[in-house]
């Protein structure tokens, strides 16, 4: 599998300020709304649902970060299965579990904060859940299915999945180093905080990883 040359930042920076609190709106599971944000923005198509008011920072955080760890997840999940070094497998099952309790944590404090569950991205799995989640382009004309179905298949199983997921968590560092700005609530502060020592100290990991396996130098 080609790992994809993309620099997340810009994609996911765009996506962010869409959903600011001075114009965005939470995105409910409307295939339209997912479409225009994941295969670009001219197509008109981009607009959300209508009767969702604007997002705090705090809101955006968790909408926009259970989707990018679903994609980590489903990641991870194959990489339990298909993973060929021993130690591999088990960081996998580790990003697994650990993202899915933040998960399950952060619907806890939305419905609790702002009484309703987030709103929903998947979609039927056609929307932003597992295209704005996954991958280098973080959906930006990144196809979920098609990059999932790749890594499936990938020859050198474990180089692909390091490539993907040191990409992904980079991209999860940095939306919580923004969050961590603005956040007003400690205990979500703390949770950002945690991602940024954990996902950091795992992406230098998976780098040795590349460097000792397979002698690649980590993407840029």
């Amino acid at each position: 599998m080609a790992p994809s040359s993309l620099n997340p930042l810009p994609a996911l920076a765009l996506a962010w300020l869409l959903l600011a609190p001075a114009g965005g709106a939470a995105p409910g599971c409307n295939s339209d709304w997912g479409l225009g944000m994941g295969m670009g923005m001219g197509t008109g198509r981009g607009r959300p649902p209508a009767g969702l008011g604007p997002l705090s920072g705090d809101q955006r955080f968790i909408v926009m970060m259970i989707p990018h760890h679903q994609g980590a997840i489903a990641i991870a999940e194959l990489a339990v299965v298909r993973g060929g070094h021993p130690e591999l497998r088990a960081l996998a099952k580790r990003i697994a579990t650990s993202q899915r309790q933040e998960n399950a944590q952060m619907r806890r404090w939305y419905r609790e904060w702002y009484g309703s569950d987030p709103p929903d991205w998947s979609c039927g799995g056609t929307g932003m859940g597992l295209g704005m989640g996954m991958g280098p382009g973080m959906g930006m004309g990144w196809d979920a299915a098609q990059n999932l179905k790749a890594l499936r298949t990938a020859a050198e199983f474990d180089r692909a999945f390091l490539v993907e997921m040191v990409a992904h968590h980079r991209m999860g560092v940095w939306m919580a180093s923004q969050a961590l700005h603005t956040s007003q609530r400690p205990e979500l502060r703390a949770l950002e905080q945690a991602m940024v020592r954990v996902q950091s100290e795992e992406i230098r990991l998976m780098e040795q990883w590349l460097r000792e396996w397979f002698k690649q130098k980590p993407p840029a």
